[in-house]
């Protein structure tokens, strides 16, 4: 939390993310936090990378349950196969989304292509998690991918948005979500301005690279700031920058989170992770490994 004066009021939360250690796999998790746990219905934040690997080596997320959300991936360099138990296989690439909705549960794998891990190759992402309005927690499970060009890209003025889900500066993504919600990626160069209006109650950016002056106050790169309701801002790059805009209605009631599983529901937890020990979800075709249920 940051100590700043009471002039910058504007941001509620100035949170710096925990590294945490995936099996070899270095992240940021910036969602949740002590200070805020939930920003819109976004509940759960990672920044993956950027992570160099050598040739013969790559990310291999064993298969794994969800229920009760919806996962997005975004990256900035590199790919990932996705595989689920839906059948799903589908590789993301830079700029593509991959919006997966659990539902009532879902198995999927993340893994490096077979063909690109013979050679150096970089990741960098963000992957979130949405948990879904109580009405939906238990609706089928579904996977969309939709490539970069099908979503709007706003250029000029030293700016570049991509809006990933939601409508942003006038323009609306084609990307499916079950709540009011807005999710873009922006490079700014310095000196541009990127405005944020007040439609939400619920804003936050993340800023990925770059420093950015909001309200006159400087906030460094590796940042999550979460803006107070009600007032419309506009972030300064002071110099090149990347940065994530997020946020949404406040959600229906209070989510519990643990491991893989969102719900508004203790009860609905217990079930699943009953589920997984006893092999009742779905399996990944082509997968033979899975995540045990941690202790």
């Amino acid at each position: 939390m940051s100590d700043r004066p009471a002039a910058a009021a504007i941001v509620r939360h100035e949170i710096v993310p925990r590294t945490r250690d995936l099996g070899g796999f270095e992240v940021r998790r910036v969602l949740p936090a002590a200070e805020r746990r939930m920003v819109g219905p976004f509940v759960f934040f990672d920044q993956m990378g950027p992570v160099e690997f050598m040739a013969g080596r790559g990310i291999d997320v064993r298969p794994h349950p969800h229920i009760g959300l919806a996962t997005v991936t975004y990256l900035f360099a590199g790919s990932i196969v996705h595989r689920d138990s839906l059948g799903s296989v589908q590789s993301i690439a830079p700029g593509d989304v991959n919006w997966m909705t659990a539902g009532r549960g879902i198995v999927h794998s993340e893994r490096s292509d077979a063909e690109l891990r013979k050679r150096p190759q970089t990741l960098s992402g963000i992957q979130i998690w949405v948990a879904l309005p109580e009405r939906d927690e238990e609706i089928a499970p579904d996977f969309t991918h939709y490539p970069a060009a099908s979503l709007p890209l706003i250029e000029g003025e030293g700016k570049s948005v991509r809006v990933v889900a939601g409508a942003l500066l006038g323009k609306t993504s084609p990307v499916k979500t079950r709540s009011a919600l807005f999710y873009a990626a922006a490079t700014l160069a310095a000196g541009a301005s990127l405005p944020l209006d007040a439609v939400h109650e619920e804003r936050a950016a993340y800023l990925l690279h770059g420093g950015v002056e909001i309200d006159g106050n400087l906030y460094a790169p590796g940042r999550l700031l979460v803006f107070a309701p009600g007032q419309a801002l506009t972030l300064r790059a002071r110099e090149a920058a990347r940065v994530l805009l997020f946020g949404g209605e406040p959600l229906d009631g209070p989510r519990h989170l643990w491991w893989n599983f969102v719900s508004s529901r203790k009860e609905r937890i217990e079930q699943a992770k009953e589920d997984w020990k006893t092999s009742r979800f779905g399996q990944v075709p082509g997968e033979t490994e899975f995540i045990p249920l941690p202790d």
